[in-house]
Formats: C-alpha cells, structure tokens, sequence
C-alpha cells in the first residue's frame, strides 16, 4: 500500500518545486495567491504577515526591468480590512477575491467573495459582494470562476463533510445560484480550504490538512466523478496554499515557507513537457 501511494504522488508532478517569485516581489512577509492577466502583464496577489492573520491585495506590473516593486491594489479597503485570493478571469473581464470588508447587516468578520468588472482602462470598477447563498455567515475562500460560468470556492459553511469544504455553484436561469458541495474525494472529514480548477474542468488541486498539515491534492476529472493523482511533491514540514493553474494545466504555481523569506511562490511541472514559457516571463526580472 504505501509503494502504491508513493508512486501515485510522484506520478502527480514531473519536477521538484521551484522558489519563482520575482526579487522585487520577495519580502519577509507571506506572498501567496497569484493571478495574471490575460497579457502577462500585471500580476495581483496576497501579502500577509509571517502569522498569515492579516493580509492584502497587491499588484505587481511587468516593466522593461522586470516585475515591479508590489503596491497595494487600487480597490482595496483600507486596513485593518483583510482581503485575499485574488482571480483575474481568462477574458480579463472581471476580478474574485474575498473580504472581510463591511456592508450593511454585516455582522462578524467572516471573508466574503466579491467580484470587480475590469474599467477598460487596466483598473477595475467598485466591488460588489455576491449574494447568499454563494456567501454564507461562514468564511468563504479563494473564488474561482471558469469560462463556462461556474463559480468554485472553499467555506466552513455547515453541512459538509468535515470542517471546511469545497463548492461549486452553478449561475441559474433567474439570475439566481445553485451550490452544491463537491463530495468525495474533493472532499474529506478533515478541512478541505481552496480547490483551483483547469479551465477546462478537467483537473483540480485542493488545499486540504488531511494528512495533518495542509497541503495540495492533484485530481483529474473521471466521467461524473474524481480520480486522485496523489500529493503535489512539497515541503512536508510547511503548509501549501493558493495553488493557480496554468493555462495548459501543466504547471503549478503555489505559496508555502521558505526559511527567512517567510512565503513565497513556487512553481512546478504537473507533467512532462510542461511550457516553461508559464508563469509570465517578464524582461530583466530575476527570481
């Protein structure tokens, strides 16, 4: 049993992570959750603090020296308000994140998905929250929405499998949503946070503590159901969050520790022949 499980992980990845987040980028906080636009051209992502208890959207744009120093993103709120995981669409139309900023008959601190429609000008409009029951009293995280307009997310809402699930809901024909847990294996009586999908639905990466600490679970879609692929090859000793797939969904881009960095982003091949073109290159840049 335990040769099967360990040629199942490495059949998961064809590399061994590597540190990617660009030098202007790095600090001594936790980077985490990256999003490109469609051009490659402007990045935004979350930066916490070492303890990943308060943390911010920021934007990082690609210059003729490489990925420029991060600034906080435009439509942030202020602080303390915390807000993360951040999702730029494959059309760029639109930004997902959450918060936990305040709107009326906000009660508690939870982190809610809200969505922000491109200006046309490389900014984004105000953010609106998202209707229950995609938003819940509970926390919700890392908003993902597919081109074929399915919205996945994580939430400690009650009624799942375990302490944390993840969702998938499906926009209806009265402008409504439909959410329905993911199940098993997706799911699992442990916490199950974030789950990114290929834009094509054909894979997924969960974030899950199902071995104790929270790492990352490759899946590939079978018929109606999941066929897991084993643990991406990380640090066993540090947690793994904010996975993104590439466009091919052969690359894998993540968060976890790295010593007196804090966070930060690392990248790895999920199959052999992977584009090494992804993550965005970015002239003069070094990682």
């Amino acid at each position: 049993m335990k040769a099967l499980l360990a040629l199942a992980i490495a059949a998961t990845a064809a590399s061994a992570p590597s540190r990617w987040t660009p030098e202007l980028v790095s600090t001594d906080q936790y980077e985490s959750s990256p999003s490109f636009a469609p051009d490659g051209r402007t990045m935004i992502f979350m930066r916490a603090n070492p303890q990943f208890s308060a943390y911010r959207l920021m934007q990082s744009n690609c210059g003729a020296s490489g990925w420029s120093e991060a600034a906080p993103l435009a439509i942030a709120a202020p602080l303390p308000t915390s807000e993360a995981d951040p999702f730029i669409t494959a059309d760029g139309r639109q930004l997902w994140f959450v918060s936990n900023r305040p709107f009326p008959g906000k009660r508690g601190d939870d982190l809610d998905i809200w969505v922000a429609d491109s200006d046309g000008r490389g900014g984004w409009s105000a953010p609106r929250r998202l209707p229950e029951p995609i938003n819940s009293a509970q926390s919700e995280l890392l908003p993902r929405r597919l081109p074929d307009g399915r919205l996945f997310f994580g939430s400690d809402r009650p009624g799942g499998l375990g302490g944390n699930d993840v969702y998938v809901a499906t926009p209806q024909a009265d402008g409504g949503w439909r959410v329905a847990n993911l199940g098993a294996p997706l799911n699992t009586p442990s916490n199950d946070y974030e789950v990114e999908l290929a834009r094509d639905g054909s894979q997924a990466v969960v974030v899950s503590d199902r071995e104790g600490r929270s790492h990352l679970y490759h899946f590939a879609r079978s018929g109606n159901g999941w066929r897991p692929l084993g643990r991406v090859p990380a640090r066993v000793d540090v947690f793994q969050v904010g996975p993104l797939l590439s466009p091919k969904s052969d690359r894998l881009l993540f968060a976890q520790a790295d010593g007196k960095r804090s966070g930060e982003l690392f990248v790895i091949d999920l199959q052999a022949g992977a584009d090494p073109s992804w993550p965005p290159a970015c002239p003069g840049s070094r990682p």
